[in-house]
């Protein structure tokens, strides 16, 4: 269960990010609802992975929560704000994931 919600806690990751990335092209009322939907994301993504350092090992959950985080948001910048995906970042993207999964093997 508490790998599931370090999952979560990833994907909330990703939203934050997202909303910054949103609130930075919108105008007036908008931002300050892409930036209270940041604030959002953010506080639920810092409660559960508070909630998952209670059993995981701190380094493993930590670890797990920024490669999601990274990946999510780099993933994202790629399929949705329109950045480049050349070889070495895709690469280096999938050798982040690998990481990801290999901490959580040896855990």
């Amino acid at each position: 269960m508490n790998w599931l919600l370090l999952i979560v806690a990833g994907l909330f990751e990703v939203t934050f990010a997202f909303c910054l990335g949103k609130a930075r092209t919108a105008s007036g009322i908008e931002i300050i609802l892409w930036y209270v939907g940041f604030l959002a994301a953010l506080v639920t993504s810092m409660a559960l992975l508070i909630k998952v350092t209670q059993t995981l090992p701190l380094g493993t959950a930590y670890a797990v929560w920024t490669g999601i985080g990274a990946a999510g948001t780099a993933l994202l910048g790629i399929f949705v704000f329109k950045e480049p995906a050349t070889f070495l970042r895709i690469f280096f993207l999938f050798t982040l994931i690998g990481s990801v999964v290999g901490l959580k093997m040896v855990s």
